[in-house]
């Protein structure tokens, strides 16, 4: 069984035809989920509905999104909604049973809201500020998903979970797919992304160990390095293997399973 991230930049104009074909050879030889980013459209309609989007940087050099009442809203409707719609399409069109899904429903993805943040300011001062509608996966409900790939159906996840008090929080599209592919006791976790893979001194990385990983992690940029810690992440919980690859290649997937492209993250 396989885990896929889609990232929001290989879905600016929906799901390519490239990907979607190959998703239609994997779906033969495999059940696959599929989680979805889409933080470009969000940024841009927000814009437009006049709603300026404020991003924050962690500590550990994380960069996301802030999120409050007024953003939660305009996620949950573009990602829940525009973006997830869109590859439900796709994949329809491909003759493939798509299931569009949020972590709302059956409260699939389940998770603490995070009271307060640790920011890190333009001069590099770390600040504290209210955690806003953001939060950290706490639990997964793996029913529904589990009967709909059953059934021979792709379900699509927007990474959106529930709080405790039953509202929707912003949960990270990476660490969600990682925990989605642990709990569903996945064997592989793509992470498709806008790069070849992890890149150092320029050069692709074709494999690499967890342990090895961890040593370079100083040298790799914010973005990668959050898809190397959600890798981390889903290995630590059984996924027998990560690959991190451009969503954009010819054949992506198939490419990549064959390890002929991307970068190849095992627990050895």
């Amino acid at each position: 069984m396989l885990v896929i991230k889609m990232g929001g930049s290989i879905l600016k104009e929906g799901a390519s035809a490239e990907l979607v074909s190959d998703l239609k050879e994997i779906a033969k030889q495999h059940k696959i989920v599929l989680v979805h980013g889409g933080g470009v459209e969000v940024t841009e309609i927000a814009s437009k509905l006049g709603k300026e989007q404020k991003f924050i940087m962690s500590p550990e050099g994380f960069r996301s999104r802030y999120t409050d009442k007024e953003t939660i809203d305009i996620y949950t409707m573009v990602m829940a909604g525009k973006m997830n719609k869109q590859i439900v399409l796709a994949l329809q069109s491909q003759g493939l049973r798509a299931v569009g899904l949020s972590g709302l429903d059956d409260a699939i993805l389940q998770a603490e809201r995070k009271t307060r943040l640790i920011v890190v300011d333009e001069r590099g001062r770390k600040k504290v500020i209210d955690g806003g509608y953001t939060g950290k996966i706490t639990q997964v409900n793996t029913e529904l998903p589990n009967l709909l790939l059953e059934k021979g159906y792709v379900p699509i996840v927007t990474p959106i979970a529930l709080s405790h008090d039953c509202e929707p929080l912003n949960v990270d599209g990476d660490r969600t797919a990682a925990i989605l592919a642990g709990a569903l006791k996945a064997d592989i976790l793509v992470l498709l992304t806008d790069v070849e893979g992890l890149m150092l001194k320029g050069e692709r990385v074709p494999k690499i160990a967890a342990t090895e990983v961890k040593e370079v992690l100083s040298k790799i940029g914010g973005g990668m390095s959050t898809k190397i810690h959600a890798g981390l992440e889903a290995l630590n919980q059984g996924v027998k293997e990560v690959i991190v690859t451009s969503g954009t290649t010819k054949q992506p997937i198939s490419s990549a399973l064959n390890h002929q492209v991307g970068t190849v993250i095992t627990s050895e």
